[in-house]
């Protein structure tokens, strides 16, 4: 399929609802106990445009267009397809909100996209009105689960001139390595080249036309499901299932009970399912395949022996628009391998000039589309902020910050992050970030965040503090320990607060007078195991929305 075909999504939706219009297009399992939707809920390609042609109406008379933005926070209600599409058809651009953010987090997020309007879900409403109440020009918001028939008019008029494939679709924040994210610009022409991709590699993914239902647990408002998952699926006529969030006591059940034939994850995933004590739903299922990011090596094979399909490793980004992937066989189970170059990217690992290295050495991951069109189908750039910008594409390469080394054979294994991004459970946390926020507590002079290893979310947030005042001994360590949880959990998403603490005496410095965190500890050290080491995690258990 050639994603160059292609304009908008909503035009898509249409041409799809044409061959496939009975054929059903999302899917929620049944989650009973659940505030919404708790028996599950189902709709094909056409109450899909039915809905998104009434909200089109909706949004079109209160002035809607090309140009705008419009900000969501839908907790992964199914619903929000339909939004998405119908301001699609306008040419306006959707900021899907974390719900797992905080205060300042979201209003970072809502201010600097210049969101004309926020939808936000019943129970988070008044307190994201409250949130944006001083913003200058105001923001209005309202109830996503109680649309209005008449929704504010947007502050600013369209622009003159009619959607297509290069007009924004969506604006999504991904962490970097300053404390504040940056807003990925993402075209109809990214989504169309990502889901196109998909359909196209073949192999292991072989998709069949109008047959897939694809179990996507991971959140809509990230790259893994919203641009990946979601275009494909619309481009070929399948099913994109998702629950509220990865549940892994009803995993299984909700494979069977939805007829799942594929499912797309995150790495930890297997990690958790194998610990699951075997079940008869383990092997009733239809999944054909499964798509993966980070499978560990020692787990690949007996996750594929037990569970009875092929877990194929990928490599991907929210700026790339496309996916590399080990998806032929022989597949490399017991290695970090992601697959060679395709058709829709160009990929090489290069040294600190930018010079290709030579292969079994480790360098950085670069890619492009091709020589003559680098960034064709990629992210349009990254909001308000031309020079990360042009630093990602420098010498025509986007430089994606992960350090991989390329075998005889021409296929690429990941080997590490370049980048100070701490990976948890998926979600890329920046270090500066928490570090920002531990530093304006009163009792911290110095701070260091990195990565503990975790054998279930591959990595943990750690936090080595220099307390003003000298911890005096191990309970008013542990006390200082839990404020420092508290300060941050108030602050931010659940996740970014600091999993482990260390209180130290002073932190390693160079001549830049910048903390040197690979002195930190000694080469092969695990942080969690020094000694004064304060386990938090169960408080982020306990604290989790």
């Amino acid at each position: 399929m050639n994603a160059m075909t292609h304009g908008t999504l909503y035009e898509t939706l249409l041409t799809t609802t044409q061959r496939h219009a009975q054929r059903p297009a999302y899917c929620v399992p049944p989650m009973p106990g659940r505030a919404y939707h708790p028996g599950g809920w189902e709709r094909t390609w056409a109450q899909t445009l039915a809905a998104t042609e009434e909200l089109k109406g909706v949004y079109e008379r209160a002035g809607f267009g090309l140009g705008q933005r419009v900000a969501i926070l839908f907790d992964q209600r199914p619903e929000f397809f339909f939004h998405y599409y119908a301001l699609n058809a306008l040419g306006v651009s959707v900021v899907p909100l974390n719900p797992d953010h905080r205060g300042d987090e979201l209003r970072f997020v809502i201010e600097h996209s210049e969101a004309g309007l926020v939808v936000c879900v019943g129970p988070r409403l008044l307190e994201i009105q409250s949130l944006v109440s001083d913003l200058a020009p105001s923001v209005p918001v309202v109830d996503f689960d109680d649309f209005p028939a008449n929704p504010p008019t947007p502050r600013r008029d369209p622009i003159a001139g009619t959607p297509g494939a290069d007009t924004e679709a969506a604006l999504l924040y991904t962490s970097g390595t300053t404390g504040r994210p940056k807003g990925c610009i993402l075209s109809n022409e990214y989504f169309h080249s990502f889901g196109a991709c998909y359909l196209a590699l073949g192999g292991r993914l072989a998709m069949r036309e109008g047959q897939e239902r694809l179990y996507n647990p991971l959140p809509l408002h990230h790259a893994n499901c919203l641009s990946v998952s979601a275009p494909a699926l619309l481009q070929n006529g399948g099913c994109l299932i998702f629950p509220d969030r990865f549940h892994a006591s009803t995993w299984w059940r909700d494979l069977v009970a939805t007829d799942a034939t594929a499912a797309q994850f995150q790495g930890i995933i297997p990690n958790i399912l194998l610990k699951l004590p075997p079940t008869a739903e383990e092997r009733a299922h239809q999944v054909r395949f499964a798509l993966c990011a980070g499978v560990e090596p020692s787990q690949h094979e007996l996750f594929e022996q037990r569970f009875g399909f092929p877990v194929v490793e990928m490599w991907a980004m929210t700026e790339t628009g496309r996916l590399i992937s080990d998806n032929h066989e022989p597949r490399l189970l017991h290695t970090r391998a992601f697959g060679r170059p395709n058709a829709w990217v160009a990929a090489r690992a290069v040294d600190e000039q930018g010079q290709e290295v030579p292969r079994e050495a480790a360098g950085e991951l670069v890619v492009r589309h091709s020589g003559e069109t680098p960034r064709k189908g990629f992210f349009s750039g990254y909001l308000k902020n031309t020079e990360a910008t042009d630093e990602a594409w420098r010498g025509g390469w986007f430089h994606t910050g992960d350090i991989v080394k390329v075998d005889a054979s021409g296929i690429f294994h990941f080997v590490d992050r370049k980048k100070n991004i701490i990976r948890r459970s998926g979600e890329n946390i920046a270090a500066a970030e928490v570090e920002a926020c531990l530093t304006l507590h009163e009792s911290v002079r110095q701070v260091a965040v990195l990565a503990a290893p975790d054998e279930v979310r591959e990595e943990e947030v750690m936090a080595c503090v220099i307390p003003r005042q000298a911890v005096k001994d191990e309970s008013a360590g542990e006390a200082l320990a839990r404020e420092l949880f508290a300060w941050c959990n108030e602050r931010m998403a659940y996740f970014k607060a600091p999993g482990w603490i260390l209180f130290v005496d002073h932190l390693p410095t160079g001549t830049s007078a910048k903390v040197q965190k690979i002195h930190i500890f000694p080469p092969g050290t695990d942080p969690r195991r020094e000694p004064g080491a304060i386990d938090l995690r169960p408080l982020k258990k306990a604290t989790r929305r």
